[in-house]
């Protein structure tokens, strides 16, 4: 069991699309990826080795086999498009 959890929690930074999108003019919405996309891909190595590229596909992002740490993205159950933590 772990004594210390850090959570890292990239607010406002989209990784892929909620099912409700569509309801508030976002559908495609994808921050990350089209960030990635318009510079010719992205270079974080740091989050990379954590698991970014298991999320989702981002242009210079290898998804690894063994990452470093867990991962995941978190989706707001309440109606609206406002921040989740």
């Amino acid at each position: 069991m772990f004594k210390r959890v850090i959570v890292i929690v990239l607010d406002s930074v989209g990784i892929g699309v909620l099912p409700d999108a569509a309801e508030y003019g976002d559908f495609g919405a994808n921050t990350i990826s089209n960030i990635a996309q318009s510079q010719n891909g992205l270079f974080l190595p740091t989050m990379e080795t954590m698991g970014l590229g298991s999320i989702e596909q981002i242009s210079g992002v290898k998804k690894l086999n063994q990452p470093i740490g867990s991962f995941g993205k978190m989706a707001e159950i309440s109606k609206g498009k406002d921040t989740t933590t």
